[in-house]
């Protein structure tokens, strides 16, 4: 069954609708509207499209603060990267529910055959077979210019990835390349000098090489990649994040399809970010072990626009500005978030640590390893540890940490770890 743009971003949207006001970006009183980035996931079955998750936000942590995260607050939480969080939360939920039922599957989860099991593929669940995984993004991912042109390229907060820089560079007077910074890794650049993430807002010729996410000019920066950078290397890591990943094998939890709307959509831009044919061509047709491949996912436009975006429309008089507040939406749950946080609860405390934060992911992880019906001695020992980093250096994890090393030192070149404050446990939180 084929499947257009406009209907996947239409479940998405319809989502969003039936949120409260209190969910979404507000229409102040003195003629200010909210503006934030929209994402979900959308699961294609045999007759229908189901809407797995949905998240809203633009921000993330300053590296100088995210030792102080401790696995309760989000590093990132721009749209895309939220949306995919809350899509791992959901699978892990829907393990939870399977592995404390008699049944062997359900809607979405089902256990793995013995058969199917094996040194390297030893996870308990996979995705069932006949659904196709579809992500929309009502941005092109890491963009803010509400006009974009020179002048709100250096002011905005929200600029960087490729699609997003083949905008900005169309819309220059001159379009000349700005001179590099020496230390500076381009895509065809082989010389071994110790690579430097370019900034967000910074360069914007520079196409092709992974971004660090923007911020004011005036902020502290950040060592958050781009959500086009991210994107990509999911196209290698599958949708799951390290924990899931201990559970779900990740063979088919691939994006099938990427939905831009049409006025964000640049052919080249995308071509160049995500496909076999761009940077990532040294990946086409390369396989792992432990169910892992690049499998590059196809891009589909949209004519329907999301109504909080950047482009909605304005009367005389008034302005748009950024939303600060941020919503993960799953079946199961909705919360909304505040730098990373619950809304009403203070940043970097145990109280204010969302469903989709990683020491909740982490704790609920477990439970679902120590039920009988699991039954993965090797997998429950890599989670029940004493930090979590040592779960993330876990033998168990080690075929994924050589896909992102491999994809980072051939195609993603310039990827500089946002490391800290990882050797946290896993008390303190409910799953």
């Amino acid at each position: 069954m084929n499947i257009s743009g406009d209907e996947i971003a239409s479940v998405v949207l319809r989502e969003f609708e039936k949120w409260p006001n209190k969910r979404k970006p507000l229409l102040r009183s003195d003629d200010v509207k909210e503006w934030v980035p929209l994402s979900g996931i959308v699961a294609q079955g045999k007759n229908d499209l189901v809407c797995l998750a949905v998240a809203t936000g633009m921000k993330c942590l300053p590296q100088n603060k995210i030792a102080q995260a401790q696995g309760v607050t989000l590093h990132d939480w721009h749209a895309e990267v939220l949306a995919i969080r809350s899509f791992n939360r959901f699978l892990l939920e829907e393990c939870y529910a399977l592995a404390s039922s008699e049944k062997a599957s359900s809607e979405y989860i089902r256990f793995r055959t013995q058969d199917e099991i094996t040194e390297t593929c030893f996870q308990s669940f996979a995705l069932n077979e006949d659904i196709i995984l579809h992500m929309y993004c009502s941005e092109a991912p890491c963009i803010y210019a509400p006009d974009i042109t020179h002048s709100y390229l250096f002011s905005a907060d929200r600029i960087g990835g490729d699609s997003s820089m083949e905008l900005t560079m169309a819309a220059q007077d001159d379009a000349t390349p700005w001179d590099l910074p020496s230390k500076i890794h381009t895509p065809d650049d082989l010389s071994p000098a110790e690579p430097e993430v370019l900034h967000g807002r910074g360069y914007f010729s520079a196409l092709g090489s992974v971004r660090r996410k923007p911020s004011r000019p005036d902020a502290p920066p950040s060592l958050s990649k781009s959500c086009s950078d991210k994107i990509a290397l999911k196209q290698s890591t599958s949708l799951l994040s390290s924990i899931t990943s201990l559970l779900i094998s990740p063979k088919n939890v691939y994006i099938h399809s990427l939905v831009l709307p049409s006025s964000q959509h640049s052919f080249t831009a995308c071509a160049r970010a995500f496909s076999d044919s761009g940077r990532l061509s040294p990946l086409k047709d390369r396989e792992w072990e432990g169910g892992y491949a690049f499998i590059p996912f196809g891009i589909l436009t949209t004519d329907e626009e999301f109504a909080s975006s950047r482009r909605q429309p304005l009367g005389v008089g008034e302005k748009i500005v950024p939303s600060n507040i941020s919503t993960s939406w799953t079946p199961n749950h909705t919360e909304t978030l505040i730098g990373g946080s619950l809304q009403g609860r203070k940043q970097f405390s145990l109280k204010g640590a969302s469903r989709v934060c990683k020491r909740r992911s982490w704790k609920l992880a477990l439970e679902i390893a120590k039920t009988a019906s699991v039954l993965v001695p090797k997998v429950e020992e890599a989670l029940d540890i004493n930090t979590y980093t040592s779960v993330k250096h876990s033998l168990p994890l080690s075929k994924r940490r050589e896909v992102k090393e491999n994809v980072r030192a051939i195609a993603l070149k310039g990827w500089i770890r946002n490391e800290g404050g990882e050797d946290w446990p896993i008390e303190g939180v409910e799953f």
